[in-house]
């Protein structure tokens, strides 16, 4: 059984397949969705340039599996072996991969049910946000992280006059040198950027939204974006007796540490990487969903102790105000960042970051060559180190 119909969910079904599970195989997804692209929404989906089939996913290969998609899973019970839905029913399964993902971090101040203000993690996310800002002058976005950023960028590209309050500087995950180029890029594009505030009333006015922020500025707005961070969606465990620690707790082979039978995947897993020390950690990107998912599922029919443990350098890519940023590796671990092709006055550079000096992740904004060159030497540096024991 997988939990978690996104794209996790997904290339994890199509692993356990591929490796020759022919057994009963069921897919279980809150939303209404077939498994989607999640990147488009902050873009292309929520400009009105792609449309939902647009952004579905296409199976790589025959499922034969029974999909129960618009319902919850809410409880765990590992002993049983039973899955509690939403709707009451008890579904039994021999073997498990958690690939729910994450949810939105919410402000008190901030009620995604309040109307004109939303959220940003679905596909029904995006067309509500795209709804309502067919029908806006002007956009408040609370949270300057990826999401944030780039639905900034889309809104200024439909004509919308932006706001965006945060207490952390523009992408600030990213460090301090993409992070001044990103805030540069925002004031260059007209974005009015409020740091470092947060909001602690939304009022109802005449216009629209007011916003009141902790030094009571009042900003007025038709629309609010809530785009706070995401958490690990593991409310459903509670009480399962897995090992949870900012995600479920997995070793390296991203089997679920102290329970039989179960893995999991995606932005859910916490497992120890080989490159980046003993420590667990969780990757939020995209491509790892996929890859882990892949892992995860090879390790559920076969056992621990088969095969490499996962590993991956972590990558991502973002896209705003026509300028590219890509990543690899855990450039935020670095000491600093050090440019070493282009110039950030002209919008095109990469730099490196390192860590007691060996290089443990690279960034560049419209320069892909230099870091594919900086990725062979990450990943040949990997290859060498001995993996973590469990």
């Amino acid at each position: 059984m997988v939990v978690g119909a996104s794209l996790a969910g997904l290339r994890g079904a199509e692993a356990l397949r591929a490796e020759g599970f022919d057994g009963e195989l069921t897919i279980v997804g809150r939303e209404r969705w077939r498994p989607y692209d999640r990147p488009p929404l902050s873009k292309e989906l929520l400009a009105g340039r792609l449309e939902p089939p647009d952004v579905e996913l296409r199976s790589l290969g025959e499922l034969q599996a029974t999909w129960l998609l618009g319902y919850s899973a809410v409880r765990l019970d590992c002993v049983r072996r039973r899955l509690r839905l939403g709707s009451g029913d008890e579904l039994p399964f021999d073997r498990l991969l958690i690939a729910t993902g994450s949810r939105p971090r919410r402000l008190r101040a901030l009620d995604p049910a309040a109307s004109g203000i939303h959220e940003l993690r679905t596909l029904d996310d995006a067309l509500a946000l795209r709804r309502a800002l067919a029908a806006a002058d002007r956009l408040a976005i609370v949270g300057a992280g990826f999401i944030g950023v780039e639905v900034a960028s889309t809104a200024r590209s439909l004509g919308l006059e932006v706001d965006v309050v945060s207490l952390d500087p523009p992408l600030a995950i990213a460090g301090e040198l993409v992070s001044e180029f990103t805030r540069r890029l925002l004031a260059e594009h007209g974005v009015r950027v409020h740091i470092p505030r947060t909001v602690v009333a939304v009022q109802r006015s005449e216009a629209g939204q007011l916003l009141v922020l902790d030094d009571q500025t009042r900003l007025e707005a038709d629309v609010v974006l809530s785009a706070v961070g995401a958490e690990p969606a593991v409310d459903w465990l509670q009480g399962s007796g897995l090992q949870m620690d900012d995600g479920v707790v997995c070793d390296e082979w991203c089997l679920v540490r102290g329970a039989p039978g179960l893995a999991a995947a995606g932005d859910v897993a916490r497992w120890p990487h080989a490159l980046f020390g003993p420590s667990p950690m969780r990757v939020e990107h995209w491509s790892n969903a996929g890859e882990q998912a892949l892992a995860a599922a090879r390790a559920l029919l076969r056992g621990p102790g088969h095969g490499r443990p996962y590993a991956p350098i972590p990558s991502f890519w973002s896209e705003h105000f026509g300028v590219r940023l890509q990543s690899i590796g855990l450039p935020e671990r670095g000491e600093q960042l050090e440019v070493v092709a282009g110039d950030p006055a002209e919008r095109r550079f990469a730099a490196v970051a390192r860590h007691r000096g060996q290089i443990i992740g690279a960034v560049a904004y419209g320069m892909p060559r230099p870091l594919a060159a900086l990725r062979a030497e990450i990943a040949q540096r990997a290859a060498s180190l001995p993996f973590v024991a469990s």
